[in-house]
């Protein structure tokens, strides 16, 4: 039996166009969760795995499958479908899964021959089972998996083509951002995989550069930290030789410990959801989490700097709080802060989170011919109405804020600042100058979205 298990591409995303900007290729990381359906997969199933972030195949000429399997952020969905209905044209059995097809079950299932909602690790395999029998369910209810039972990806299948690897290690996040489609899909419930689990698994990635995929790497209280430099510290004894980049929140600045643990474990960048600039912000998006007691941001990003890392720091424009001139005030709070990169973003409702539900109710998602919509829902385009921001002035903010951030002057400032502090400055290089690249590159598809939209 033959599997074939795609990541569909989106042309609309930046990061993705790799030949238009070779610094890409520092950003783009392994499809983990076709590679852990891989682990989940038994040995008598030959498994194809396909990342159209790399390349489109033909896929007529590749030996014929008895089931695929796709996976799809919301902005992936549209190109989803496409292939779903390609390969049912076949007769070619599809099965979709990921966050877009759990919250948009009756969409998806209109669209292919059976969903998988939620985790997948409780039903796998009798998803494989019922495809092998040709009696495929309509929809597998996943439910939140054993984090001892996750199993292995697997890391061989996708064996050349990226700088960076990929890694999963918690499950979850304690946080409850408007914007976040996360405690919906994984809960809130924040699950630890065992630490030589985890390890073991460190050590059969190729890559020496990795991407911790987790959403929230170190947590929010102390056992979590305790996990965290439990990880670090048997990662730090197993001498794996590698690098990696995780997603935190500001909160790893308060324990010195763990910021040296994980400097020594290979950690050279933390990203780091800075959201808003002001106190209105962050209460519109439930992230009064970043200045609670006080918190002297500038200071918390410097002690994670001390120690050799990196942070990059995303902030989001197009709240009900922002107003003409967002865009220097992010700028300048970045610039403020000392982040080594910028990450803006427009406000996008995202399906199962509160924000989609308020907009939805308030008649304020701007787009939504769906499913060919969803193409939009990037993060990168304005997809709803702004409550002080018309599109064009909210194009505007955005443009004005990496702008500022990315000049050359700047860029080279922030290079001389990693030189003296030896923050891995090439990798700092050449992410500044991808967002760089990738702003020219949105500016130019959002012409031709103003256009079309």
């Amino acid at each position: 039996m033959r599997l074939c298990l795609i990541n569909p591409g989106n042309p609309l995303v930046s990061l993705a166009k790799v030949k238009e900007s070779r610094w890409n290729k520092y950003r783009v990381w392994k499809p983990l969760s076709l590679l852990s359906l891989a682990g989940l997969t038994s040995s008598d199933w030959d498994i194809k795995v396909v990342d159209e972030n790399c390349g489109v195949p033909d896929y007529a000429s590749l030996p014929r499958p008895d089931l695929v399997g796709i996976t799809a952020f919301s902005s992936q969905a549209p190109r989803a479908y496409q292939l779903a209905e390609e390969f049912r044209r076949r007769g070619i059995a599809v099965v979709m899964g990921g966050i877009h097809a759990t919250m948009c079950l009756d969409e998806a299932q209109e669209r292919v021959d059976a969903v998988v909602t939620g985790e997948a690790e409780n039903v796998w395999a009798t998803v494989l089972e019922d495809a092998r029998k040709g009696a495929l369910k309509r929809v597998y209810q996943g439910t939140e998996a054993a984090m001892d039972k996750v199993p292995v990806a697997r890391h061989d299948l996708l064996s050349t083509g990226y700088r960076f690897g990929s890694i999963q290690t918690t499950r979850g996040c304690p946080l409850s951002c408007s914007f976040c489609s996360v405690p919906a899909f994984n809960g809130k419930t924040y699950r630890f995989r065992p630490v030589e689990q985890v390890v073991k698994e460190f050590q059969l990635i190729r890559e020496k550069l990795i991407l911790i995929t987790d959403d929230n790497l170190i947590g929010i209280h102390r056992d979590h930290f305790d996990r965290a430099k439990d990880l670090f510290k048997t990662m730090i004894r197993a001498d794996l030789g590698k690098q990696w980049v995780g997603q935190v929140s500001i909160n790893v600045a308060d324990d010195e410990e763990v910021l040296r643990l994980a400097k020594r474990s290979g950690c050279i960048g933390l990203f780091i959801g800075l959201e808003s600039p002001t106190e209105e912000g962050l209460a519109e998006v439930n992230k009064k989490f970043n200045t609670r007691g006080g918190r002297n941001l500038k200071a918390s990003v410097q002690r994670i700097q001390r120690q050799g890392i990196a942070v990059a720091g995303s902030f989001i424009i197009g709240l009900d709080a922002d107003q003409k001139g967002i865009g220097r005030k992010v700028a300048a709070a970045a610039q403020h802060y000392g982040v080594d990169l910028l990450n803006v973003l427009f406000l996008t409702p995202l399906p199962g989170t509160r924000l989609w539900n308020k907009m939805e109710t308030e008649n304020r998602i701007a787009l939504h011919n769906f499913p060919e919509d969803w193409k939009y829902f990037t993060l990168t385009y304005p997809v709803a109405r702004y409550r002080n921001l018309s599109r064009a002035e909210i194009f505007a903010e955005v443009d004005s804020c990496n702008r500022d951030f990315y000049s050359y002057p700047r860029i080279f400032y922030r290079l001389g600042m990693n030189l003296w502090h030896s923050r891995n400055p090439f990798l700092l290089l050449v992410s500044n100058l991808s967002y760089r690249k990738n702003h020219r590159l949105d500016q130019k598809a959002y012409k031709i979205f103003s256009l079309a939209a």
